[in-house]
Formats: C-alpha cells, sequence, structure tokens
C-alpha cells in the first residue's frame, strides 16, 4: 500500500525519506550520535530490505553526487595547510604514520580474515581515513579545538584529507584506464594532462580574480552561496568531463576560495546543505544493502572496529610517544581517530562502481562505520574519564622527560602572587591588570599559539590545562594568594569533567592554602560553585554590566579595569 502510494510521485517518495530522517534523526540526536550515524540509519532503513521507500535511484544518485562535491568543496575550503606547516613534524609523521601503519595491519586483518587481496586493501584504505566533521564538532562542544591535543589532532586529519583525495584521484585514473594496458597508460596521461591545465586555470583564478569578485558578490550573501554553488558544480562537472572525477573537482574548487576573507561565511552557510545532500548519499548507500548479506558480515566488521577502535588511538599514541609528547596528549589526541570516516564510505562506493570490489565489502565497512563512529563519539565526550582509568598503563608510551612539549616545569622554582588559567579575552586581561598592579602573575593555557603570544608581551605563561591532574603538582602554588580561572565553560554548566570541577578537586589534593575566584556565565554554575567554597565567583557579562549601569549614573567607579565583584563581596586585595 505504501509502496503504490509512493510511487505516484518522486515528491511524496523525497517526503517520505525526509520525514524518516527527521524521525531517526531524533533518536540519534537523543542518543547524542552524529548525523552520519542517523543517515545511515536511514538508508538502510529506506532500502528494499526493509521500508522500501527509496525507489528513485536516478535522482538519489543526482543528489548523492551534488553532495559529496559540496562536500569536497568544503574540504578544500578549509584545507589549512598553514597549520600542518605550524605544526611540522608532529601532524606528518603523525597523520603519515597513522595512516601507513592502519593500512598495513588492516590489509593482514583482511587477509586473516579470508578476504581477497583487492578488497583487504581497499579494506584497509578505508579504514585509515577519520571524520573531520564529527572530530571537529565534538572537540568544539568541549572547547578543546584550541587545545594542543585538538590543534596536533587538526593537523593529521588534514594529513588524512589530502590522502583520502589522492586515493580518489588514483581510483578516478585507474577508472578512466580501464581498457588495454597501453591505452591505459596513455588515457592516464591525458588525465594528467587535463588535471595541470585546470589546475593552472584555478591558480590564476586564485591569483588574479578569487578576492576581488568574492569581495564584490559578499555585497548579497545569497548570491554568494549561489556562486560557490555554481563554481563547485561546474568544476565537478568539467572533472567529470576530463576524466579525472567530480570529487578533485569539487576540492579544486574549494581550494580557489580558501585564501578569501569569506571562506569561514561560506563554510557556515553551505554546511547544512551538505548535510542534507550527503543524507541522499546514505540513502542510495543503504538501498544497495541486502540485510541478509550484512548478518553474514558481523563477525568481519566486530575484529576490524576493534581494530579501529584500539589500534588507531595505540597508533598514534606510540607516534606521539616516540616524538616526546606526554602520554596524556597522545591518549587525547589518539582517540580522535577511532572511528572511520563517511569518507571511508564514498571511497568504497567509487570502489564498487569500478567493479573492485562487491557490495559485501561496501556492507562490511558500512557496520564498521555504524560501530566505531557511535563508539567513538562517547569515547571523545568522555575522554578525560577514560584517560583517569587508563593513565596507570600508559606510562610506557611516554618518553622520559617528554621534551617535545612546554610543560610547567619551567615555573616550578618561581614565585607567583596569583596563577591565572586560561588568557582568553577575560582571563588575559585579568592576568595583565594584576601583573600591572605589582603582582607576580604566572598565567597558564592549554592553546601553544596564546602561550607564545603572551610570552611575547612579557608575562611569564606557561602551557598547560586545568583538567590535567598531574598539572598542578608542578606549579608554583605554596606561595601564591589566588587561582583564578577562567576557563572554557562545558554545555551543561558543572559536571564531574569540567576544567574548574577538576581544579578545585586538584587544588584540595594539592593542600592549596590560598584564595580561588572562577568565572562562570550560567546562574547555576555560580550556585554550584558559591556551595563548592570558591572564594570568588566572577560573572564577566554581569559584573561587567553592573559596571555599565554605575558609569551611566555617574558613580565613582575605582577603574576602568573589569570590576571582578563577586555575590560575597570578597576582592583580591582581601
Amino acid at each position: 500500500m505504501l509502496g503504490e502510494f509512493l510511487a505516484q510521485s518522486v515528491f511524496y517518495e523525497v517526503a517520505a525519506l525526509l520525514v524518516l530522517a527527521a524521525l531517526v534523526g531524533f533518536v540519534g540526536q537523543t542518543l547524542r550520535q552524529p548525523l552520519v550515524v542517523s543517515f545511515i540509519a536511514v538508508g538502510i532503513l529506506a532500502g528494499p530490505s526493509a521500508l522500501g521507500i527509496a525507489r528513485s535511484e536516478a535522482h538519489i544518485d543526482l543528489l548523492a553526487e551534488l553532495g559529496i562535491a559540496v562536500l569536497l568543496f568544503l574540504v578544500g575550503l578549509k584545507l589549512d595547510l598553514g597549520l600542518v606547516r605550524r605544526l611540522g613534524r608532529v601532524a606528518l609523521m603523525t597523520g603519515l604514520g597513522q595512516v601507513g601503519f592502519t593500512a598495513a595491519l588492516g590489509f593482514a586483518i583482511g587477509l586473516a580474515l579470508g578476504l581477497g587481496a583487492l578488497t583487504s586493501l581497499y579494506v584497509a584504505v578505508a579504514l585509515t581515513f577519520s571524520s573531520t566533521i564529527i572530530i571537529v564538532k565534538l572537540l568544539s562542544d568541549k572547547k578543546e579545538i584550541d587545545s594542543l591535543h585538538g590543534q596536533i589532532a587538526l593537523g593529521f586529519l588534514i594529513v588524512q584529507d589530502i590522502v583520502v583525495v589522492l586515493a580518489m584521484i588514483v581510483l578516478s585514473a585507474m577508472g578512466v584506464g580501464g581498457g588495454g594496458d597501453g591505452g591505459a597508460i596513455a588515457d592516464i596521461a591525458l588525465v594528467l594532462l587535463y588535471g595541470g591545465a585546470l589546475l593552472t586555470v584555478v591558480m590564476l583564478f586564485v591569483r588574479f580574480v578569487a578576492s576581488p569578485l568574492v569581495e564584490r558578490l559578499a555585497e548579497t550573501p545569497e548570491l554568494l552561496v549561489a556562486f560557490a554553488l555554481g563554481w563547485t558544480t561546474l568544476l565537478a562537472a568539467v572533472g567529470h568531463y576530463l576524466g579525472f572525477g567530480k570529487e578533485l573537482g569539487g576540492l579544486l574548487a574549494g581550494v580557489s576560495l580558501a585564501s578569501t576573507p569569506y571562506r569561514e561565511a561560506l563554510a557556515g552557510r553551505l554546511a547544512s546543505l551538505r548535510d542534507f545532500l550527503l543524507l541522499f548519499f546514505f540513502i542510495g548507500l543503504g538501498a544497495s544493502l541486502d540485510l541478509s548479506v550484512l548478518g553474514a558480515q558481523v563477525g568481519p566488521a566486530a575484529v576490524f572496529a576493534l581494530f579501529v577502535l584500539i589500534g588507531n588511538p595505540l597508533i598514534v599514541l606510540v607516534i606521539m610517544g616516540a616524538m616526546g609528547y606526554r602520554k596524556r596528549t597522545g591518549f587525547l589526541a589518539g582517540l580522535t581517530v577511532a572511528q572511520i570516516s563517511e569518507f571511508s564510505l564514498i571511497f568504497m562506493a567509487m570502489g564498487v562502481s569500478l567493479g573492485h570490489v562487491d557490495t559485501e565489502a561496501l556492507g562490511l565497512v558500512t557496520l564498521v562505520g555504524l560501530i566505531t563512529i557511535a563508539a567513538s563519539t562517547y569515547m571523545i565526550s568522555y575522554s578525560h574519564r577514560l584517560y583517569g582509568v587508563f593513565e596507570p598503563l600508559l606510562g610506557v608510551f611516554e618518553r622520559r622527560g617528554a621534551g617535545r612539549e612546554e610543560t610547567a616545569a619551567v615555573a616550578a622554582g618561581s614565585a607567583a602572587d596569583a596563577v591565572v588559567f586560561g588568557l582568553g579575552r577575560y582571563g588575559g586581561a585579568i592576568a595583565e591588570r594584576l601583573s600591572a598592579r605589582g603582582w607576580r602573575v604566572l598565567g597558564v593555557d592549554f592553546d601553544p599559539g596564546v602561550v607564545r603570544q603572551w610570552r611575547e608581551r612579557g608575562l611569564a605563561v606557561v602551557f598547560g590545562d586545568a583538567s590535567d591532574p598531574e598539572l598542578l603538582r608542578h606549579l608554583p602554588l605554596g606561595r601564591a594568594r589566588w587561582v583564578v580561572a577562567a576557563v572554557p565553560e562545558h554545555h551543561g554548566g558543572i559536571t564531574h569533567e569540567d576544567p574548574r570541577h577538576v581544579l578545585l578537586r586538584g587544588l584540595t589534593e594539592q593542600g592549596f592554602a590560598g584564595r580561588t575566584a572562577l568565572a562562570v556565565h550560567h546562574e547555576n554554575s555560580a550556585r554550584a560553585l558559591d556551595d563548592a567554597g570558591v572564594d570568588l565567583v566572577l560573572s564577566p557579562f554581569r559584573d561587567a554590566a553592573d559596571q555599565a549601569v554605575d558609569l551611566i549614573f555617574g558613580k565613582d567607579v575605582p577603574s576602568p579595569t573589569p570590576v571582578l565583584e563577586p555575590a560575597n563581596q570578597r576582592s583580591f586585595a582581601d
């Protein structure tokens, strides 16, 4: 009955798919799962083995191809090679090392499970890619995107993105050269020639056209988005026509606009469209899977999933430990690669279209994706708690001295009147003003760039994370009168893993005899900190508003600096 109704119009079919996506997405959100997991589930449910809603293959494939083009455009738009250069060896060594070791071990596991050599190679390569979209979202939610482990993770994710694009280019060339040996070589050479010509055109566009054109289009934001989509589909179509695939064309479109000042605005506006169009890729993927066949893949999928969930983080931990990074940084960065990417599924789908692998291999990787993405979401969300559990076992991964990181050890012999955690706009202003009034101030921040910036301005600053239980042992807390925390606040207020909660517990364990001042943005957090015995609760927005009202009413405000006024009226001078 439902099938007959949907067969009357493609519009009815798309409407049913969107309603199903909304329902499944709501369940996924309740379980705190990324959209990718929900979309894969929608595809399987909409396929012929379940509800049989997805019937218009041509229309679904068209939207899926547009989604992949937009996805590659956004990858090119955000391809920050400057971050790779800034991190240097750790980004390249960790990224390439993880890809190499994962591929080699994954290939061996595939052969041991009885997969053919070519299928094992495809699966092994697919296992090397991690989802940039998911990792950036989770790290941003935890306010760890600018931390050392967050920056390192972004660096090797960019290296992974470059590798996956190169892999897709190789597959496209193999597809073109599918004939005889001599014809294949000639075809590949022709594709490379066309690719060089297109790359030259794009470089000229970047040099002479991109910035002034985008600046003019930006006067009408809707027109700028329309241009970006048109430019993306044009280069994707040209890439497909010349034989090196829509993927490279979409990527070049993004790279060509990455140097413009409007790339962040474009990325923000197109992200939702990307997610909408990728829904149809996963619907098409699910429609091609046979649930009866998937049942036979559960065993191999479990083996590969365990390898990704445990093996990939261990590989990163070993590489970073060998390079001199602390076990905590290596562990937190390693957890970010404990899943495979949407690119893994796109890569396998390309292999199916080329006839290199069958749909069973695609189903196997899809199951691995469902397991690893679902599990790694919780692993990253509770990374600090997991580190606390496994920390006693991780000493083997840390070189003695861990000299690669700037640690707080340099501060051990110095004295400070105040230790300020978090040197953002608010915390940095507090540290600067306390220093200006003659106090010896030690700043602590988990962003290496911020540490470098404040050192250049003459402030004593060390690299460190308020949620690191080992950090406080190395700080000069014996003579400190105040510890101030202006660190980012987690969603949901004061929780077990909130850096301020960890900091308060650590100060108690270290026997800190001074006073504490912690910044909050929500009233619930302020009340929780008051109950915890914090001496000074700072509410930046409320305090600034109070001072602004005093200025408006002409009251004598003692200083133009921010007023640090707690509910209990204590001050730094007390």
